[in-house]
């Protein structure tokens, strides 16, 4: 290997994207292991936990979980902070988002029509809501920590994005428009240059 492998699903999305977003504004060059659900049964025992994304570094082993992958090309790069203290402050933050998306993920795996409608409709009305209140205030604006972009901020984008975009079907797209600091976040990483660029048409 001579260069850094990163292994996600096919989605523009969720934790693998995030990893990207972070490789591509760090200026690594990567290899975009971009994997279908068929060949993940397989694939899933050689993880280090049985999870993805993956990160693979040339003479290393392998690194897993978003959050760290994130920190790791944060704190080699300038994306994510040199004092130990602010950098909790961060590390907070990611951790609340992936709290976000333990929660999220089951209800949105539920096929029976009734139980799905009752479930997102719990979590348009109170879940996200609920969730975006605590995050509001730790937010200083237009990012996280002020006027620098990082890696905090490029999972508070795609945890926006998420339901901003309108697919998360039953939950209105503006669920988190009365938190002006969380959709402030969301804007100013979408307006980065380096974010435009990563979305530009190849």
């Amino acid at each position: 290997m001579t260069k850094a492998r990163l292994t996600y699903f096919d989605l523009s999305g969720s934790r693998g994207e995030e990893c990207r977003l972070a490789l591509s504004l760090a200026g690594i060059e990567f290899e975009d292991n971009r994997i279908k659900f068929p060949e993940w049964p397989e694939l899933k025992p050689t993880t280090p936990y049985g999870s993805m994304p993956v990160l693979e570094l040339p003479d290393k082993p392998p690194i897993a979980h978003s959050n760290a992958i994130l920190t790791l090309i944060g704190r080699r790069h300038g994306l994510h902070p040199k004092d130990d203290f602010e950098a909790a402050l961060h590390e907070g933050m990611m951790t609340a988002i992936e709290d976000l998306r333990h929660h999220v993920g089951p209800v949105l795996r539920i096929s029976d029509p009734a139980a799905k409608q009752a479930k997102r409709e719990e979590l348009a009305a109170n879940y996200l809501p609920g969730w975006a209140k605590f995050a509001e205030p730790q937010i200083e604006g237009p990012f996280f920590a002020g006027g620098k972009l990082h890696v905090v901020d490029l999972k508070l984008f795609m945890v926006v994005r998420w339901f901003a975009t309108g697919t998360v079907e039953l939950i209105p797209s503006t669920v988190f428009d009365p938190f002006p600091r969380l959709t402030g976040v969301y804007r100013a990483v979408s307006d980065h240059p380096a974010v435009k660029a990563w979305y530009a048409p190849k």
